[in-house]
């Protein structure tokens, strides 16, 4: 049994639409079997997809904490488990108020240091967290498999406490951008999703809850310029994060229809690589633009 044993696929489009999260059939199908079977849900596409969103969506949508470990390379078990607070151990000892053995030692909670994996197991509440793992895959291949070990049994062992198991275990999103390739072991253990950029009308549909101020036609216009862009080689296609970051800065400075004067004013909002950035010509400009009014 989990916490969510009970939730329905009701449940999770309610909470989709609470959060304004826009989601196909397949994300839905599959976060309700990550949910009801407790199993980790391995999230992978393209940056800018909306990957992280999702574990921020689901903490929102079913009102509990989302606890999150930002992957990066050299990410080492003290970063991702929990750390001894040296500074007030040593305190604590040169003060007198506690030894280094007995009923008073200096190793323990109160001299622990919670790091999202420790703090992901031992929170205590109604519903367990969403424990997202951000870009699972920029950490190696050492921090991959103390990461089994951890969803296997959703248990840690502190050789001073002991073990510091999860009463209800937590949700977990791990995300990768496929930077590496993941171990079968790691996704044997989750369900996997694969986040594909989304269409015209998804995308317009996202601008339009998200930046509900700005006119239709011109987040039409919007949606057709970024679709546009994602069709060429840049070295960076936008994402809809950039996409939403456009709408608002074009409702920001109050425009009304897209231009090649404005696109190029505002293409930082969009393209994020000087290369893409300099690459691109007024035939480039007129092209997208033109390709937008096609959809």
């Amino acid at each position: 049994m989990t916490a969510f044993s009970d939730t329905t696929e009701a449940d999770v489009r309610a909470a989709f639409e609470e959060q304004n999260y826009v989601a196909n059939d397949d994300v839905v199908t599959t976060a309700l079997l990550a949910l009801r079977l407790g199993k980790p849900l391995l999230v992978e596409g393209a940056p800018g997809a909306g990957k992280t969103e999702l574990a921020k969506v689901l903490a929102g949508g079913f009102g509990t904490e989302l606890v999150r470990l930002q992957c990066y390379e050299g990410l080492a078990a003290e970063q991702a488990l929990y750390e001894w607070n040296y500074t007030k151990q040593l305190l604590a000892v040169e003060s007198g108020e506690a030894g280094v053995g007995g009923d008073d030692s200096v190793f323990d909670d109160a001299y622990l240091l919670e790091r999202p994996l420790l703090r992901a197991l031992s929170t205590h509440g109604p519903r367990p967290p969403v424990l997202l793992v951000d870009e699972v895959d920029r950490a190696d291949e050492a921090f991959e498999a103390l990461l089994l070990e951890v969803l296997s049994d959703f248990q840690v062992s502190i050789p001073e406490l002991g073990t510091v198991r999860a009463e209800v275990p937590p949700v977990v999103v791990l995300t990768s951008n496929r930077t590496r390739a993941l171990s079968d072991a790691l996704k044997r253990r989750c369900l996997y999703l694969h986040v594909e950029p989304p269409t015209f009308e998804r995308e317009l549909e996202i601008v339009r809850r998200k930046v509900p101020e700005l006119d239709d036609d011109l987040a039409a216009e919007v949606c057709g310029v970024v679709q546009a862009l994602r069709e060429r080689p840049l070295r960076k296609r936008p994402g809809v994060a950039e996409t939403l970051d456009w709408a608002e800065a074009l409702l920001t400075l109050e425009r009304d229809s897209l231009d090649t004067d404005t696109v190029r004013a505002t293409v930082g909002c969009v393209l994020k690589d000087a290369g893409d950035v300099e690459g691109f010509g007024e035939d480039d400009y007129e092209a997208v633009l033109a390709a937008a009014d096609a959809m």
